[in-house]
């Protein structure tokens, strides 16, 4: 067997079934033992990572690092994170493994510099929004983007913890009238650079797949190719 895909999830447990369904549902397998080894750490204790990056403390960093030594005995090959928040502490979390670490920002900046798209509106966590996680790389490629007004951004929070709460029609309810609010700009695709918002929008991106980018989707691609060349690689 070659080396797994290596998740640490938790972040939260409906975000990481969904970046391994995305795995399943990208791999081009034909039967069982085509489809790509994958050992997940989902233990959902992590502090919440937008509390903490406003209260400025690192209780996340501490959870996840003590989680990722899980992962790294179980001799994954790569780890993936499947929540934008948590890429606050990505370069700290890389320094504590050997383990290959893919991002799930560097993915999307790739995509949107390979797409040539004229310009995207965050939707994210006011954390990972406060952070300038996407922003600071977006204007080193020189990427147009927007964020959603205080009055938007509220309404984009709202919708997430009420997804994470398990009201779920509320949820869809408050994320539909930031889409409606912002979708009267046509250039616009919208970055959906929180894992739980691809499941918030299902029917939308059902509907209007143009006019959506799912960071989750591209994490699981990125994750996907390096599995793969390094079967080419073993291989030779």
């Amino acid at each position: 067997m070659n080396k797994a895909i290596g998740i640490l999830g938790g972040m939260g447990p409906q975000a990481t079934i969904d970046a391994m369904d995305k795995i399943i549902k990208n791999t081009p397998a034909h039967c069982d033992q085509e489809h790509i080894p994958v050992i997940t750490v989902s233990i959902p204790d992590i502090p919440d990572r937008t509390q903490s990056i406003i209260n400025h403390d690192d209780k996340p960093l501490e959870k996840m690092a003590e989680y990722l030594k899980i992962l790294e005995a179980a001799q994954v090959g790569c780890i993936i994170i499947p929540c934008n928040t948590a890429h606050f502490w990505f370069n700290q979390l890389q320094q504590r493994t050997q383990t290959k670490m893919i991002s799930i920002i560097e993915s999307a900046v790739h995509f949107i510099q390979d797409s040539q798209i004229a310009e995207v509106c965050i939707l994210a966590t006011s954390a990972t929004i406060s952070t300038q996680l996407y922003q600071s790389q977006f204007i080193q490629n020189n990427i147009r983007f927007s964020t959603p007004s205080v009055e938007m951004q509220h309404k984009v929070m709202q919708s997430i913890y009420q997804y994470k709460a398990g009201n779920i029609e509320k949820s869809k309810q408050l994320m539909s009238e930031v889409i409606h609010f912002y979708r009267q700009n046509k250039s616009t695709k919208f970055l959906l650079a929180c894992t739980e918002i691809p499941l918030i929008l299902q029917d939308s991106i059902q509907d209007n797949p143009e006019l959506f980018v799912d960071a989750t989707d591209l994490l699981i691609k990125n994750a996907i190719a390096w599995y793969q060349n390094s079967l080419t690689a073993s291989a030779a």
